[in-house]
Formats: C-alpha cells, structure tokens, sequence
C-alpha cells in the first residue's frame, strides 16, 4: 500500500498520480478517518498517563482515600478501553480504504490506458522471412503430436492442455536454461508453495484487487497463485534484511494458475492464454535507492534469455492505465509470433518500489535509519509462451522445428519432430 504519510502531506498529488491511471478514490473519506482516529489516539494516549499517574499515587492514600480512586481508576480503565475498541474499528475501516489504492505511477510511465498507449523502447531482431506457410504452433504441435487440446477439454475443459513427448522435453529445458541463465546474475532457485493464505494474496497486493482472477480453495482457506512472485514475497514478511545481502535475488519454478475472467473469446486458440502454467519468476529485494537500477537488470536478463532463443522481440513501457495495482512501473518484453502476424507479451517486469513491502512490513536497517525495502519482478520464461515463440519462430518447411544452438545442450535433440 502507499504510505498514509504521503496521503497526508500531498492529497492533491496523490489524487493526480491516481488520475494517471483512471482511478478516482475515497481521498478525503481515509483522511477524515485518519483525523478521527488521531484524535481518539491522542485522547487515549491522556487518559492512559492520567491512569499511570493516579496509580502511582495509589499507594500513599489512606484507606478511604483508595476506595474512591479505585473508583476513578476504575472508570479511566473503560474509557481507555472504549476508546481503544473505537480506534480498532476506525484502523481497520482506514486498512480496508487503503488497500484499494493502487502504486502511483513513475513519473517515465506514459500516460493513457489500453495498447495504443504503451510506448515501444526498441525492437531486437529481425522478423523471420518464410519461404513456406507458416503456421501457428498449435498446427504444428498437433502435427507432432506433442500439443492436444481437444482431450484436455474434455478433461478440465476450455483454456486447458496436454503437452506430450518431445514438448515436455522443450518444456523442463526451458525452465533448466533459464535458471542457468540467472544464476550469474546472483538468482537463487526456489520451488515455493503454490497454495497460500489470503493474507499472502493481501501483502503482495493481488487482493482485493484482483480477486477475479484468482482460483480459491473454499474449504481450506487457500489460494492457488497466478505467479511465484506471491510466495517469493512472502517468505521475508515481516524480517529485517541484512543491507549486506542485498539485492536480495530469487527465481521460484512453479506451475501457476488464472482464472482469466473477462478475457473469453480472447487468445482461446492453443496455449498462448491459458488457465494453468509453469514459469521460472524473478524476484528481488532491494535498497530503495538502488531499485530503478535492479529494474532494468531484470529486463537486461529477459532480453539475455530471449536473444538467445533466437526470438526477435520488441520492448514496451507499459501505460499508466494498463499497470497492476502493485506496479510503478513495468516493462514488457513481446516476442514475434509468426502464426499471429504480431507482437505479442511474453515477459513482463516491475518495480513496486515499497508498495508490497509496507504491506508486507519488510525492511531493512541502514546507516540512514529503517527503511522499507524495494521489490521487483520479472518473468524470466513463461513456458507456455516461450514453447510458442520457439515452435513458431523456428519452423521449418517439413512441419518440424529446429531446437536453438543455447536450448541443444537442455533438449538433448536438435530438431522437435524427429
């Protein structure tokens, strides 16, 4: 969440960075509250040291004396505590508000909402010219034999997948080549729970916001995450990090899951958008003065692995309009998809700044005093996504695939259909 403090001193700027997005929200209600809850505070915070003073005073009156200042204790006693329950109620009211505040956009973040407004930085690569038909990589895997939806469908139903033979092989590579690719850069692999509790979906800023999206597990109280970067984030919920340790880097292998609601009839074909997939996810902790540096590191090491997919890919700003709650900012990295004629998301990397890490309460003491820490994420391979931009990009004309010279020594095959 943002801090209140900032709420305080700057509502208008607040409200404008809040306009960025298309956002308007109850401003003036939380401050009110705010107003309100001080002021109780502040009358609790009397009455408690006339309380405290009383009581030292208790033990030199007489016995009649104390029967009438146990009385009067008695009373300070439940006003205290009234006031107390009434200052709960008002915390948890404010609590409730500020969880819908999303992060305030940085001031690099283009302006606008939906695709038209995101700005491309750069392209990478060359389109590949085809002196064939190229065909998406659902043709191409269901002509292999190792992509099936149809069975899938009847299984699980729509937005589903099997992945067969030689796919899983591409599958468990990718994931192996990632991590190899992050460890250089000081990423350490994680397998993190993918059921968690709500306060986890709460402290990484996925509810209330985007509870539509998120699978739960009624009887038992547990969400299914969307991505690893949940769980990431949660493992230091509450600690003090060591300045020496940071940044602080993770890469979590998971499988995640999405509802995807709101998106039907978008992306239904094969397995570019679908409910369940595996991803190697980048997750930092870092000295705030060093995020926006960390940023781009992440980007740097999406780049890194897709150059050397052999994958051409274009890099986006993403709009203020199109951020999620967390975000501050946030890069995309889109592959060309030849089945589709287009750019398409592959990857994506954000800096929350200290959003997830005031609701998190995780910190770090420096020279200057406790700080909340930065965090960031990025993706570093969606798998999925990453299967397409391989399959599609490097098809050949006799319906199989040639496996990149970075994937060959994973793969253990150089070529997917033989």
């Amino acid at each position: 969440m943002i801090d209140i403090a900032l709420l305080r001193s700057d509502p208008d700027a607040v409200a404008q960075a809040l306009a960025r997005r298309g956002i308007a929200l109850p401003l003036d209600e939380i401050l009110g509250l705010d107003r309100e809850r001080r002021a109780i505070q502040t009358r609790a915070d009397s009455l408690r040291a006339t309380q405290k003073s009383a009581s030292k005073e208790f033990a030199k009156l007489s016995p009649e004396e104390r029967k009438a200042k146990q009385a009067e204790l008695a009373t300070l006693s439940a006003d205290v505590e009234a006031l107390g329950k009434e200052n709960a109620i008002l915390e948890d009211r404010i609590r409730d508000l500020m969880l819908t505040i999303p992060n305030l956009p940085h001031e690099s973040v283009p302006d606008g909402a939906g695709d038209d407004s995101n700005v491309e930085l750069r392209k990478v690569g060359e389109a590949r010219a085809f002196d064939f038909e190229a065909r998406d990589h659902l043709e191409i895997g269901e002509a292999l034999g190792v992509i099936e939806v149809e069975r899938a469908a009847k299984v699980s139903g729509s937005r589903f997948a099997y992945l067969l033979g030689q796919a899983v092989l591409l599958e468990l590579a990718l994931v192996r080549f990632a991590v190899d690719r992050l460890a250089p850069h000081g990423f350490m692999p994680v397998v993190p729970p993918v059921l968690v509790r709500r306060e986890a979906m709460e402290w990484t800023g996925f509810l209330p916001t985007d509870e539509a999206q998120i699978y739960k597990l009624a009887d038992d109280e547990l969400y299914l995450v969307g991505t690893s970067e949940v769980s990431l984030a949660a493992m230091h919920q509450g600690e003090f990090l060591d300045p020496d340790t940071l940044p602080l880097r993770y890469c979590g292998i998971s499988t995640c899951f999405r509802r995807e609601a709101g998106t039907y009839g978008k992306d239904t074909r094969g397995i570019f958008r679908v409910h369940q997939f595996d991803k190697v996810e980048m997750f930092s902790f870092t000295d705030p003065d060093a995020s926006w540096d960390e940023h781009e590191v992440l980007l740097a090491c999406e780049e890194e692995i897709f150059k050397a997919l052999e994958v051409p890919y274009r890099v986006v700003n993403i709009c203020a309009g199109e951020l999620g709650a967390s975000a501050a900012k946030k890069y995309d990295v889109e592959a060309w998809l030849p089945g589709q004629g287009a750019y398409r998301e592959v990857t994506s990397c954000s800096n929350c700044t200290d959003y997830q890490a005031r609701r998190l309460g995780t910190k770090v003491k420096t020279a200057e005093g406790t700080k909340m820490v930065h965090t960031l994420n990025g993706t570093a391979i969606a798998v999925g996504r990453a299967i397409i931009a391989v399959v599609e990009n490097h098809q050949q004309g006799d319906g199989t695939v040639a496996i990149p010279d970075a994937l060959r020594p994973y793969t253990g095959f150089e070529v997917l259909g033989r």
